[in-house]
């Protein structure tokens, strides 16, 4: 069995230093803390970062919570769980940023404890984190992906490509027929390597993620924009709300166990636009995010 104090410890802190990597990286804005408690056990901490130097809107948080029975979603792909009392711990972010040539990033790392009256408790680790670029570089992708391999490899040569294909799969708009983003890993029910191991590679890759993105931030940042990109940008992020309103386990899971709704919703952008039935122009740098980048690549 995982040690349930030391990973809310760890998540607690990892809250703690992504917060202050990105605030380092913003270099004027800090993020605003909310405690908040569940009426049906547990609570979390809220960590919003608004209208920063770098920064639109960022959301960090930090929850645990527990309850008498797995919502829906917990159980879709483990129906034996059903019934199940439960407690489930994680940190959430999403990183929206003024600049379009400055990605929009996404990371989750997060614990799930499902008990019955006569069996052993189940166990199991999920996360990985993916980047949504609006004018991407093969370079920043690259890098993202190196990365994400290097949190992995301790763990075995398989466990990069086949959390990278995960999350291709997993961060996809069916009803677009594209992917969100360039990918980067993602995982659930996972406890193949047993507790000590499992929980390793969690903190591999939760602690990996401001290696990853914060690089990418930084060379991205001061880049010049005119009204042409912030459009797309916001045209762009329409995607990101589809996905997490339609698809996203995490949001349905929230939403489904009665958490609180404005920190599920905190990773929506401040700022969205839809236009009907947009095309790009031909040979644009629009249109080259389409046809180069939005889908399965080997980035590496």
């Amino acid at each position: 069995m995982i040690d349930v104090d030391a990973v809310i410890d760890y998540l607690k802190s990892l809250q703690d230093n992504i917060c202050s990597a990105l605030e380092q990286a913003d270099g004027t804005a800090t993020f605003k803390e909310d405690s908040w408690q569940r009426e049906q056990g547990g609570g979390g901490r809220t960590r919003v970062l608004a209208d920063g130097a770098v920064i639109e809107k960022g959301g960090v948080n930090f929850s645990h919570v527990f309850g008498d029975q797995l919502p829906p979603s917990a159980t879709a792909a483990r129906p034996e769980l059903a019934g199940c009392s439960f407690q489930a711990a994680g940190v959430s972010l999403v990183i929206h940023s003024h600049n379009p040539y400055v990605p929009t990033s996404h990371a989750n790392v997060r614990v799930f404890i499902a008990e019955k009256e006569g069996a052993d408790p189940v166990w199991w680790f999920g996360g990985g984190y993916d980047l949504t670029p609006f004018y991407p570089f093969e370079e920043d992708c690259r890098s993202w992906h190196e990365t994400a391999k290097a949190a992995c490899e301790p763990f075995g040569a398989a466990i990069y490509p086949r959390f990278k294909q995960w999350c291709d799969e997993y961060f996809y708009l069916k009803h677009r027929n594209e992917t969100r983003g360039v990918g980067g890993l993602f995982f659930d029910d996972f406890n193949e390597l047993g507790p000590e191991q499992s929980f390793a590679l969690l903190k591999s890759i939760g602690d990996s993620y401001t290696d990853a993105y914060i690089p990418i931030v930084n060379k991205r940042k001061d880049m010049e924009y005119g009204e042409r990109e912030k459009q797309f940008q916001l045209y762009r992020r329409g995607r990101y709300v589809e996905f997490n309103l339609v698809f996203d386990r995490g949001t349905l899971f929230g939403l489904q166990s009665g958490g609180r709704t404005e920190s599920i919703l905190m990773s929506l952008p401040p700022l969205v636009r839809w236009e009907y039935d947009w095309k790009p122009e031909d040979g644009s740098p629009e249109q080259r995010l389409y046809t180069d980048f939005l889908k399965p690549r080997d980035w590496l």
